[in-house]
């Protein structure tokens, strides 16, 4: 019993021993294979930074339609929510007051003009007289001055007449600019006067409308900015786009009036108004809208996808794929982020590969499997 016991421990021990043997003898395991990652090359492009901001539209030009004398209306002489062309007749004041008034000043002026001709004959037939002293020279001066007066009265009497056929023009109230003109606030048979607080109607010029956007006045600058680095007429102003609620841009264009910026001393917002071309007359006065104003423009940007930064220690930094295939970390210094995109102010030059995807497993001088990186939008395609 004791015999077996011991033979097999001495079986045991060899096994252990040619064990130990074989590991010395075995080969070292071969080295992991290259990370695959997706990869990049940097391009310069044109970007346009934008920013989205709310505005009211207001009308280019608002005529308040007001009598220019007293009367009676007579008749409406437009339809309402129409557009009008400037001149157009809109009210009809009752005109027989003034034709009766035109009437009288035109008889005043006829009885004016015979004084006068009677006082210039008499004026001729005593200038002889006077020359011979047949007369005193105070009925010569006399008679002069009777012409002199009658010629004022005539001059005062022309006058008279001409006011009175203005106010019979004024008798058909015009509209003094082109536009749209709403409903009429006074009807036919309501006694109207220059005095009146409320107008008889409203014309709102609306082929071209402003859009007054209010932003901080921090950001005026930048607005500035972006003007200049367009190398464009200043004069022309910025581009701006129109925006419907849900986001859809208008058909119409705008730029911005530099002529028209001012600041709100309540809230310190700049308002800069915006000159919108409106032929289909989509933006009506009073209605909210949002305006896409340029905030910058750079002509040779390097855009990275977001995801292709990554931070250590709060700093910024691009894995860079070099000639080798071979990656290192470079620090960067990001700009604005743009649709999921950053900027990159500076760190990378253009025709440089960097890593966009599985950058999570690298490590500084490791070599990587690069193929193309496909946005998502493009593989879902």
């Amino acid at each position: 019993m004791g015999t077996e016991r011991l033979f097999r421990g001495s079986v045991l021990l060899a096994t252990v021993v040619l064990a130990l043997a074989g590991c010395d003898d075995a080969a070292p395991e071969p080295p992991p294979p290259p990370t695959p990652v997706a990869v990049m090359t940097l391009v310069p492009a044109r970007v346009d930074l934008t920013e989205d901001l709310p505005g009211r539209v207001a009308a280019l030009r608002v005529a308040e339609i007001r009598p220019q004398v007293s009367g009676i209306v007579q008749q409406r002489l437009f339809e309402e929510g129409t557009e009008i062309q400037a001149g157009t007749p809109l009210f009809q004041i009752n005109p027989a007051p003034f034709k009766a008034d035109a009437a009288m000043a035109a008889a005043a002026l006829q009885r004016a003009e015979a004084a006068l001709a009677q006082a210039q004959v008499q004026t001729r037939r005593l200038e002889p007289l006077a020359q011979a002293e047949a007369i005193s020279r105070q009925t010569y001066d006399d008679a002069v001055s009777q012409r002199d007066q009658a010629a004022a009265d005539v001059a005062q009497a022309r006058a008279t007449l001409a006011r009175r056929q203005l106010d019979l023009k004024f008798a058909t109230v015009d509209a003094p600019i082109s536009g749209r003109i709403d409903q009429a606030l006074v009807t036919e048979g309501a006694l109207v006067s220059p005095t009146d607080a409320s107008p008889m109607a409203r014309i709102q010029q609306v082929d071209q409308v402003y859009v007054d956007v209010r932003q901080p006045a921090a950001s005026l600058d930048a607005v500035r900015d972006a003007l200049a680095s367009r190398q464009a007429d200043r004069n022309a102003g910025l581009p701006v786009t129109v925006l419907r609620s849900g986001g859809a841009p208008y058909g119409a264009s705008g730029r911005i009036l530099f002529s028209g910026i001012s600041v709100d001393a309540g809230t310190g917002d700049v308002l800069l108004r915006v000159l919108v071309d409106n032929a289909r007359r989509d933006l009506l006065p009073g209605m909210f809208v949002r305006a896409r104003v340029p905030r910058a423009s750079y002509d040779d940007a390097l855009m990275v996808p977001q995801q292709a930064v990554a931070r250590v220690g709060g700093k910024p930094l691009v894995w860079v794929i070099d000639e080798g295939d071979a990656v290192h970390a470079q620090p960067v210094e990001l700009g604005e982020l743009i649709e999921h995109r950053y900027r990159i102010r500076a760190g990378l030059k253009a025709g440089q590969r960097i890593v966009v995807e599985g950058s999570e497993r690298l490590s500084e001088g490791a070599v990587v499997t690069p193929h193309d990186w496909q946005p998502a939008d493009r593989a879902a395609r």
